[in-house]
């Protein structure tokens, strides 16, 4: 039993030594899909951020413009 005990640190090196060299060899990066999802996110929030910067603007212009429609003639 003490057999074992004794191996398990040796045992716990090695298995995170080749895990490491092999986390560190992999160059694949990200995938298409993962891509893919973040430009969307991306493009998501610089819409909302666009407009909750020229929401307010563009509610205001608008109520001016159908105000003074009746104005028109």
């Amino acid at each position: 039993m003490w057999k074992y005990i004794k191996q398990i640190p040796q045992k716990l090196h090695t298995a995170i030594t080749l895990n490491a060299k092999a986390f560190i060899k992999d160059e694949r990066g990200l995938s298409g899909v993962v891509v893919a999802i973040l430009l969307i996110l991306v493009a998501v929030l610089a819409i909302v951020l666009i407009w909750g910067f020229l929401g307010g603007w563009l509610s205001e212009l608008w109520d001016d413009i159908t105000g003074n429609a009746g104005q028109i003639a």
